[in-house]
């Protein structure tokens, strides 16, 4: 009996040893395979870093995919890095941009489970890329060069070393473990001077939704009547003689059909995400336990599942059901709800509306630190709360298209650590619209490429060139500031974007009824406007003289005296030795007596004196002169 005691004792010792894993070691850990998450992954990889993705379930994409936000808000028009290269995927999988025009909602709707496959092909082939599905973060500690990891994956613990996380969860929940200072909930218009905010702050977030993909099953499938099922709480979901709209929220009620047509998919499916009285829910989960989340999102369920009675049994849509297969769930709905609102953390730089309304006329130039572009409106979402009369109005709040700038990402005071998704430093307001999926992907390729950088340079995030991360967003494809009509395979696309993030040529911004838009202009003459504030600006890099007029045969002697500025050892370039070679090199035709354009006054600053590169900037948009 001794001796089977010591064999068993001995056999499990050395089955011990051997299930035990050695420490895994990355450059860049992502944790979160969200909507930011995937685009961060891959940023970072495709840049030769190693690269670890852990999430939670066996998607990606997030709102995107795993919510069953499957209908794109804004930046149609701007299809920046790798949202662009997601809205290329979707048109070659159903064969033409109109395929995805199905609903009224959006110009690009698909099927859940089309975005997650779209994904997963994606980082099959990067070679740096190690994803991990079905991962649990049990701790993160700060090292003095990164950080250690311990997570669960198939019913093991793992170890893992890595030097910059980023955080790509739905509601910052790894920022903060690691002490990140956030924001959770509305600001006061004291904090940081936006008019439009309440006088007080409060905790209130946006509502979450749990969607629905509903599709025609050709037969009556109504369900069960839900539990706590009122139809009165959906009457003004629609046009209906039973709304009393005096006793509801302002809003425009829509004909029944727009429920079923608003979110329409490919394939005949339906995308039930709808705000006014349908299936929005109000609960603040940010700070409850993993247990208090899950019934906070089976209420919300509750909440769907009532408003698809209600479709079913009051508006004669009894045809209509879930989905079964659409998610690998049992209940058919997505594997999360849909957060509008997460934790902000207190970035080095915290994006405003001021700077969105009026960035020129901002104290920092934080539209100089780009690194995504946006364009939707500003959209809160509060009906659902039990004082939704009492709260500010922000629904459609019209700004010009704007920028996100490199500072929302980085917290402060947390070496090493970079946060995406919409964690990121914002006001609450602005979320209602950096929240946005286009804008969420830009900010995940953002956080690679700047992990990416910090590896290989051996520097804390908040140390990295902000030129240096734009350049490359650049050769991606990515877009610094949201010009219409300069889109990114124009010729001279970087050249524009480069000159505008200077702010030696600004752009003009406005609202145009629901669209939020900022232009260039580059066939417009250089005004004396333009000139003398270009002059303003480049004082301060060097003294340097007044052209004799903004026409093109003086402008060509004036941009020479640059050159010898800014150029001295070099010999003035043989294109620009007069007009035809200037011709030639800008490739349009001019003549010496117009004045210069807008477009060629950039094309000449950006070739002669180079001010994008020419000077650093710090986070807060200003240029770094003493180097």
């Amino acid at each position: 009996m001794t001796l089977r005691i010591a064999n068993l004792i001995l056999v499990l010792y050395f089955l011990g040893v051997s299930c035990e894993k050695a420490p895994l070691e990355t450059d860049v850990l992502v944790i979160g395979g969200s909507t930011s998450g995937v685009a961060a992954a891959l940023s970072s990889a495709r840049q030769g870093v190693k690269t670890y993705l852990l999430e939670e379930g066996p998607w990606l994409g997030g709102m995107l995919t795993a919510a069953g936000v499957s209908a794109v808000d804004g930046n149609t028009k701007l299809p920046s890095g790798i949202w662009g290269e997601f809205r290329d995927s979707l048109i070659n999988r159903y064969g033409s941009k109109k395929a995805l025009q199905t609903g009224w909602v959006s110009n690009h709707l698909f099927e859940p489970s089309v975005g997650n496959q779209i994904f997963q092909n994606m980082i099959k082939n990067e070679t740096f890329l190690e994803p991990h599905f079905g991962t649990e973060v049990i701790a993160i500690e700060k090292r003095e060069r990164g950080w250690k990891i311990k997570f669960k994956s198939s019913s093991q613990t793992f170890i893992l070393f890595a030097r910059i996380v980023i955080d790509a969860t739905e509601l910052g929940d790894i920022a903060a473990r690691v002490g990140a200072a956030y924001d959770v909930g509305m600001d006061s218009r004291l904090t940081h001077g936006e008019d439009i905010a309440p006088v007080k702050e409060n905790d209130v977030i946006q509502d979450m939704t749990y969607v629905m993909i509903l599709k025609d099953h050709l037969k009556d499938v109504t369900i069960e009547k839900p539990q706590g099922y009122d139809p009165e709480v959906f009457y003004c979901a629609s046009e209906s003689d039973q709304c009393k709209i005096g006793e509801k929220m302002n809003r425009t009620l829509w004909p029944k059909d727009s429920l079923l047509s608003y979110g329409r998919l490919p394939k005949g499916k339906v995308m039930i995400n709808w705000p006014i009285n349908g299936n929005d829910y109000y609960v603040n989960v940010i700070e409850q336990t993993s247990e208090e989340r899950h019934q906070s999102f089976e209420k919300a369920k509750l909440k769907s599942l009532q408003f698809l009675y209600y479709l079913q049994s009051e508006l004669g849509f009894n045809t209509y059901g879930l989905v079964a297969e659409e998610f690998p769930t049992d209940d058919g709905f997505p594997l999360i709800p849909y957060h509008r609102e997460s934790r902000r953390i207190k970035g080095i730089t915290t994006l405003t509306v001021n700077h969105i309304a009026k960035p020129y006329d901002q104290q920092k130039a934080l539209y100089r630190t780009g690194v995504a572009v946006g364009d939707y409106p500003v959209d809160h979402h509060h009906a659902s709360h039990p004082d939704a009369q009492n709260l500010p109005e922000l629904h459609f709040y019209p700004v010009p298209s704007y920028n996100v700038p490199m500072g929302c990402l980085l917290p402060q005071n947390i070496d090493n650590f970079i946060v995406a998704e919409k964690s990121i430093s914002v006001t609450n307001i602005v979320n209602g619209t950096t929240r946005l999926q286009p804008v969420v992907l830009q900010i995940g390729q953002a956080a690679g490429v700047i992990a990416a950088l910090s590896v290989q340079e051996n520097l804390s995030p908040a140390k990295v060139s902000i030129r240096k991360v734009q350049n490359r967003l650049l050769n991606q494809g990515g877009y610094l500031l949201p010009y219409l009509d300069v889109p990114k395979d124009h010729p001279h696309f970087k050249t524009y974007q480069r000159i505008g993030s200077t702010g030696i040529l600004k752009g003009t911004g406005m609202n145009v009824g629901w669209e939020n838009q900022t232009w260039f202009y580059p066939d417009k003459d250089l005004s004396q406007t333009d000139l003398n504030h270009a002059l303003s600006l480049l004082q301060q890099f060097k003294h340097i003289p007044t052209p004799d007029s903004r026409k093109n045969q003086d402008m060509l002697q004036w941009f020479k005296k640059l050159h010898n500025l800014f150029s001295p050892e070099n010999s003035f370039p043989n294109w620009i030795k007069d007009s035809k070679s200037l011709n030639e090199f800008l490739g349009i035709e001019i003549t010496t007596r117009e004045n210069i354009s807008r477009g060629n006054f950039a094309l000449l600053l950006d070739a002669i004196v180079d001010p994008f590169n020419h000077k650093p900037i710090n986070h807060y948009g200003q240029f770094v002169l003493d180097q």
